[in-house]
């Protein structure tokens, strides 16, 4: 056997120990997240499915304490009104908080975006209200727009009338899509940040030698390029909004099940699940909000993930090439170069031969 042919299966026994190693070094990083996923959520929803099946108080064991109904459950939530309405409800903060958080997420960044003084006091304080706990705003907002609270007395030192922010159903929505927005917001607007300066900077120069002002640039570049995590931030938005409670429910916890029109999909379940002593039409709720986020889930990485992913991997690979072409180039320059310092010597030295 040659010294070459010796290295090479060396080099190969090698090769194949460090794959096995990198493998095993990932099974066994993944076997605490994968227990926690099982546990955490896959179980649970198989339970909750199996629950579902049942009229059950949540006492005891559901095939023996409760009663097995079969579907009735999930006939019931999709033909009971009140369900319908806190659907309908839930899709309105879904689509508003599109409308409303995403275009102002888009021109807080461009303005925070820039260089000025106080920049990072300003993006502090927009992003504050999104990491305090829903308790807290919840809570705090609550007093605050009672009758007697806070901002009516505001209004009313200013010779305006009162206005029944939580009880009245005409109002109470809106006001509830200006907590939503005022505190989750800063959770987009960091995103566009970050998005924006994702950006190559010698595109906006190339459009201002080309006599493009602000505002086109950001049609023509920002906005493109930005689209990407507009639909992360989309997608995100859309699930929390599927899964709003805790606001909700802290708010308008007397007023969610009669007059206010604030009731959600979660807040439904809770009511009519542990509230009404139902925890088998309970499960079944939970499982058609499942669902619902899961049919979503599935259609975003179908249509929109896959793509961005793929659009990332040819980004990715398109500057790899780059890299190796312009490598290629300056090798060849030096090469190049040093032919050309050789050559004089060469000369020379064949001048002196002759």
């Amino acid at each position: 056997m040659s010294v070459a042919t010796s290295m090479r299966a060396k080099r190969s026994g090698r090769s194949h120990s460090d794959k096995f190693r990198q493998r095993f070094e990932v099974g066994v990083l993944s076997v605490p997240a994968l227990i926690m996923f099982i546990g955490f959520v896959i179980l649970p929803v198989f339970m909750a499915a199996y629950y579902g099946f049942y009229k059950w108080k949540g006492f005891g064991k559901p095939n023996v304490n409760g009663q097995f109904v079969g579907l009735d459950n999930y006939r019931i939530i999709l033909t009971d009104p009140n369900f319908q309405q806190a659907l309908g409800h839930t899709l309105f903060i879904a689509v508003m908080s599109l409308i409303i958080q995403g275009p102002l997420a888009i021109l807080f960044a461009l303005l925070l975006n820039q260089k000025f003084k106080g920049r990072g006091l300003i993006r502090t304080l927009i992003f504050v209200p999104y990491v305090v706990s829903e308790v807290i705003i919840g809570t705090g907002w609550s007093l605050m727009l009672q009758p007697n609270g806070a901002v009516n007395a505001v209004m009313k030192n200013l010779g305006l009338q009162g206005v029944d922010w939580i009880a009245n159903p005409k109002i109470a929505i809106w006001t509830l899509m200006f907590i939503i927005s005022w505190k989750y917001i800063g959770f987009a607007v960091i995103l566009m940040i970050a998005g924006m300066q994702a950006i190559p900077e010698e595109l906006y120069e190339a459009a201002r030698v080309d006599g493009a002002g602000f505002w086109r640039q950001q049609w023509s570049i920002t906005l493109p390029l930005l689209a990407p995590t507009i639909r992360m931030w989309a997608f995100m938005s859309i699930i929390g909004s599927l899964q709003l409670f805790d606001l909700v429910y802290i708010i308008w916890g007397q007023y969610v099940s009669s007059t206010a029109g604030t009731s959600t999909m979660a807040t439904y379940m809770v009511r009519e699940g542990r509230l009404a002593n139902n925890y088998g039409y309970g499960s079944a709720v939970a499982v058609v909000i499942f669902i619902i986020s899961l049919v979503i889930a599935l259609t975003y990485q179908r249509f929109v993930l896959n793509r961005d992913l793929a659009g990332a991997v040819e980004k990715r690979e398109r500057k790899q090439l780059e890299r190796r072409m312009k490598k290629r180039e300056r090798e060849q320059m030096e090469h190049a170069e040093i032919e050309n310092a050789i050559a004089p010597k060469n000369a020379s030295m064949e001048v002196a031969v002759s």
